[in-house]
């Protein structure tokens, strides 16, 4: 059985939505000491409230780049209330699985759209409840 499923490694090799958004409504970047993934995620927001666009840059392994690649085609087209969704599991579920000492990379996933709809918010001074933007405590992660 192959450690990695074809959608992670079609991800990977094909990353989706690479790039910097120069006009980004909102910007963020998170990272993982431990393993040195660093994700920086750049979302558009239209006027209704939707992701018109989105890209990503990442630095670290072949997972990180894939489960960013993921994340920025699970909220494009999204409202941004339901791209605060996006949890890791969904990621993880969507490139049809991770090993188990890789899932901090969906983690960061997550953490990264959740960062820059945190920015898009602050910039629009639009409310928010602090508690949809809790960091995990990735101790438990592996790299």
């Amino acid at each position: 059985m192959a450690l990695y499923s074809d959608k992670v490694m079609d991800h990977f090799q094909n990353p989706r939505n690479v790039g910097k958004l120069d006009d980004a409504d909102g910007i963020g970047e998170v990272g993982n000491a431990k393993c040195g993934d660093i994700m920086r995620m750049y979302i558009k927001v239209d006027d209704n409230g939707v992701i018109s666009d989105c890209k990503f840059n990442t630095f670290g392994c072949g997972s990180a780049i894939a489960t960013s690649s993921m994340a920025t085609e699970l909220i494009k087209g999204k409202p941004i209330e339901e791209a605060l969704k996006l949890s890791n599991q969904a990621v993880v579920e969507a490139l049809d699985g991770l090993p188990a000492h890789k899932i901090h990379c969906s983690v960061l996933a997550e953490e990264a759209v959740r960062a820059a709809v945190k920015d898009y918010y602050d910039k629009k001074g639009i409310a928010y409840d602090p508690d949809d933007f809790q960091i995990h405590d990735c101790e438990s992660c592996q790299s």
